[in-house]
């Protein structure tokens, strides 16, 4: 698995006006270095356009691209792997579909389910929400900077933290232990894209 340290989710209703594939390299041009396609709203032929778009976006530039819940569509388009929440199909019939080589990432907010996916063959977890967000709906409390701790000390799979992170804030995710970090509006949603992914970079490079 190719590590990363600064992962995006695509949230289009954040920058309304602007195309998609234009903000997301953007972001990848700042240092992003996994996209995540995430479209709960769209016809799955959409979503399909969208994710053959982004595929050929980031196979140009190098970065890591997965598809969120969307497993046809993930393997369709050859995305490097796919993201799955609590409530989606169990890991083990994920794996059975996408295969030994696909990565994929599972949502997490309790160490219990951090510790079942990290046994189940996860290849990365998602940690969080840390703070409130209003990226997602039907999000689950903050689960705060403590979890992130909790998890550093017993979970050897990379993870990464989600939720309401800002650069106001990053720096506490920092401190309780995260080298990778997610953001949707904070990164799709500013006026300059390029320019807020490299303050982020410039942060994590101080890890």
């Amino acid at each position: 698995m190719k590590d990363f340290r600064l992962y995006a989710i695509t949230g289009e209703e954040f920058h309304t006006g602007r195309d998609l594939i234009e903000v997301m390299e953007k972001a990848i041009l700042g240092g992003v270095d996994i996209i995540q396609l995430r479209d709960k709203e769209s016809s799955r032929k959409v979503v399909f356009e969208k994710a053959k778009k982004l595929r050929e976006l980031t196979k140009k530039h190098h970065v890591t691209f997965i598809v969120n819940d969307y497993i046809d569509i993930a393997l369709a388009v050859d995305a490097d792997g796919v993201h799955i929440g609590q409530d989606d199909m169990p890991l083990a019939e994920v794996r059975k579909l996408v295969g030994p080589d696909k990565m994929i990432g599972v949502s997490t907010h309790a160490l219990k389910e951090a510790r079942e996916a990290e046994a189940g063959g996860a290849d990365y977890i998602g940690v969080g929400p840390i703070f409130p967000t209003n990226s997602k709906k039907d999000v689950v409390d903050p689960v705060t900077t403590s979890y992130i701790q909790e998890v550093k000390e017993v979970v050897e799979i990379p993870f990464v933290a989600i939720g309401g992170i800002k650069l106001h804030n990053v720096e506490q995710v920092i401190e309780a232990g995260a080298t990778r970090v997610c953001m949707i509006s904070e990164i799709v949603g500013a006026e300059d894209v390029k320019g807020t992914a490299e303050k982020f970079i410039k942060i994590l490079d101080g890890v």
